[in-house]
């Protein structure tokens, strides 16, 4: 059963190689997959919201580790969520709660397995991360789950605001695009972005919004940055309306 990483650790930090130096030990047979490792930093409805549209492309059977945990050492509980065939195992911030809500089904639980030292500010390492091994291996016994339910909840709605930029200049929104029809016109700091299926269909430098690989709405321009043009960030409100 192969683990996932999800996290804000970022790629190029030392906290990442410590992760999975933690599941190599609980897991060493389990194949480890990072599934983004630079998440929006500290914005945990914005990593909800991209984590439930990125399991969409995780086998079932999956053990996805996400973390975005500001609050991490506090009293937060630390929780899996067994969603459409999936575990799920983090923080109880809401993190997890977009994935469960659109699941078919989700089960949520308390994690009562402690380490023997437990860093104040590094749980993805010390309790997630061998939480997430355990289960891997088949090991759901020894997590000590409890029966629960989540406390901090978004929601299945979509997010009407940026939630990840990628080193491109893409902006992707927490818009799922099948609900948008496409001649709806995006407006963004005051510019008007009409729907283009692809690059190719307009010409360079042209803002547009088509269905990304994700199935969420994303912001593009035509072989230059779209945040650049627009000059938006994290967080950006989107206004839509009918031509």
């Amino acid at each position: 059963m192969a683990i996932f990483l999800f996290t804000d650790f970022g790629s190029a930090d030392i906290y990442v190689g410590q992760v999975k130096a933690a599941l190599l030990e609980y897991a060493p047979r389990q194949s480890v997959v990072d599934l983004l490792q630079d998440a929006p930093s500290f914005n945990i409805k914005a990593g909800a919201h991209l984590l439930a549209a990125l399991l969409a492309r995780v086998p079932s059977g999956a053990v996805v580790l996400a973390v975005v945990d500001p609050g991490v050492g506090s009293a937060r509980e630390a929780v899996a969520v067994r969603a459409s065939g999936r575990w799920l195992v983090g923080p109880d911030n809401g993190l997890l709660s977009v994935a469960a809500a659109r699941a078919r089904k989700h089960e949520a639980y308390t994690i009562g397995w402690r380490p023997e030292e437990l860093s104040s500010s590094f749980h993805g390492r010390d309790l997630f991360a061998p939480v997430a091994g355990l289960l891997a291996r088949g090991d759901r016994k020894s997590a000590r789950l409890r029966t629960a339910r989540l406390t901090v909840i978004f929601g299945a709605d979509d997010l009407g605001e940026v939630i990840y930029v990628d080193h491109f200049g893409n902006v992707v929104t927490g818009l799922r695009a099948s609900a948008l029809a496409r001649d709806r016109i995006l407006l963004v700091n005051g510019r008007q972005i009409p729907y283009a299926r692809t690059y190719s269909e307009v010409p360079q430098r042209q803002l547009f919004w088509y269905e990304n690989s994700l199935g969420l709405v994303e912001l593009a321009a035509n072989s230059t940055s779209a945040q650049r043009i627009l000059g938006i960030s994290l967080g950006n409100p989107l206004g839509v309306f009918r031509t």
